[in-house]
């Protein structure tokens, strides 16, 4: 018997027994599924989150008083929350003297805001950002209407505003914004330039946003308690990224009157830190679905071994009769191997194509690409033959040592 029968042999085997075959593969489908579901989710998020951070540029970071991602531990919040806030003072002052970035831009935001214009009004989830004008080339936006603000209007206080898309979409569906007045928190802003829409990140709109000269921004909040700068930098190249992260961390250190041998104050984050916490959070989830899937392998192995096992004794006297008509032992020993390899990957595949298909349909929620974790499937597709090969050997190996005149008895 030849490998082309010997699959043929298996596949007809699995079709007569299809209740008893569809049992062994729930097993392996299980084992598969969970690891390439949760493997096709957290690629799904990666590239998500590869494209999403994309908002600040290969070549920029930010210095900020918080963590960038959250942080748990006892006392670990009070830490942050204890250290002095970065003031628009320390900002230009960073701004004079850093020699090595290309942009240095400062940032003051205030979410929860309603933006209204006569009787409409947007959702309370609007971010209000006073800033310099460095903002639009550190932060990737562009302008699709009007103008930035220049350098005299930022330190002016005057009530002029730049807005995200969502406002025009919100507010101004059928007209310009340019010129109209809008009103957060009881002042009153004229637009002057519209930004271009942006779409989600991470399942976060990025055009909520209303952009006011960073002084403006201070005369109407300067008092509250949590007010604390961002402070966007951006080297001239990726290749000088290290360098100017150095320059503007000894700058700030200098600035802040940290002393020598304690901890920065202040936190420095960037598109790849951002990217390193997110495989860190996700390498977890990657050894839970690893576990899982070894112990449900494990367990359909077994299983697997133990239908094989019957399939031998129920198949006895077949058996003994290919032996009578000249089958060797190798070709027993290869139909009976096949068949439980063929069960493996049969649940194998079924396993990868509902794991990639859910774990896609669960990223879509978040507006994650669809990806396939191609490396994964390989791996996946490989552990199953070898559950075949290894769960499936002593099955195989007792019906060709079997005596073919036994056999032959059997009934």
């Amino acid at each position: 018997m030849n490998i082309k029968e010997s699959f043929f042999s298996a596949l007809n085997s699995i079709r007569a027994n299809k209740l008893r075959a569809s049992l062994t593969l729930l097993g392996i489908v299980i084992g598969v599924f969970s690891i390439i579901g949760v493997m096709t989710l957290l690629d799904a998020l990666q590239k998500g989150i590869d494209s999403g951070l994309s908002q600040l540029g290969t070549s920029t970071f930010q210095v900020q008083k918080w963590p960038a991602t959250f942080v748990s531990g006892p006392g670990k919040w009070r830490k942050y929350e204890k250290r002095k806030p970065i003031t628009i003072d320390e900002g230009y002052r960073l701004k004079e003297l850093a020699v090595l970035p290309k942009y240095v831009g400062l940032e003051d935001w205030s979410g929860g805001k309603t933006v209204k214009y006569g009787s409409e009004q947007t959702n309370p989830n609007f971010q209000m950002g006073g800033v310099t004008t460095e903002f639009l080339p550190a932060n990737n936006h562009t302008l699709s209407e009007g103008r930035f603000f220049t350098e005299e209007e930022v330190k002016s206080t005057r009530n002029i505003a730049v807005v995200g898309m969502e406002v025009v979409d919100k507010l101004f569906p059928f007209t310009s914004p340019l010129d109209k007045e809008i009103e957060i928190d009881g002042n009153r802003f004229t637009i002057i330039g519209v930004l271009t829409a942006k779409g989600e990140n991470l399942g976060q709109s990025q055009d909520n946003l209303v952009l006011v000269p960073l002084y403006t921004i201070d005369k109407i909040y300067g008092a509250r308690k949590d007010r604390s700068l961002n402070i966007t930098v951006s080297a001239y190249s990726k290749a000088q990224l290290d360098e100017t992260q150095e320059e503007v961390i000894g700058l700030m250190r200098q600035i802040r009157k940290v002393p020598p041998g304690e901890e920065n104050d202040f936190e420095i984050w960037s598109n790849e830190s951002l990217v390193r916490e997110a495989n860190n959070f996700t390498i977890y989830f990657k050894y839970g679905a690893g576990v899982i899937s070894f112990i449900s392998l494990i367990a359909a192995g077994i299983g697997i071994m133990n239908i094989m096992l019957v399939t031998v004794t129920e198949r006895t006297k077949e058996i003994g009769i290919r032996m009578a008509i000249g089958a060797k032992r190798s070709n027993i020993l290869t139909q009976f191997l096949f068949e439980a390899i063929l069960l493996c990957e049969l649940g194998g595949l079924i396993g990868i194509a509902v794991g990639i298909g859910i774990g896609n349909l669960l990223g879509s929620i978040f507006n994650f690409p669809v990806t396939i974790p191609y490396d994964w499937v390989a791996i996946g597709v490989i552990v199953c033959s070898l559950i075949g090969i290894i769960f499936g050997t002593y099955p195989a190996f007792k019906a060709a040592k079997l005596n073919p005149i036994d056999a032959l008895r059997y009934e």
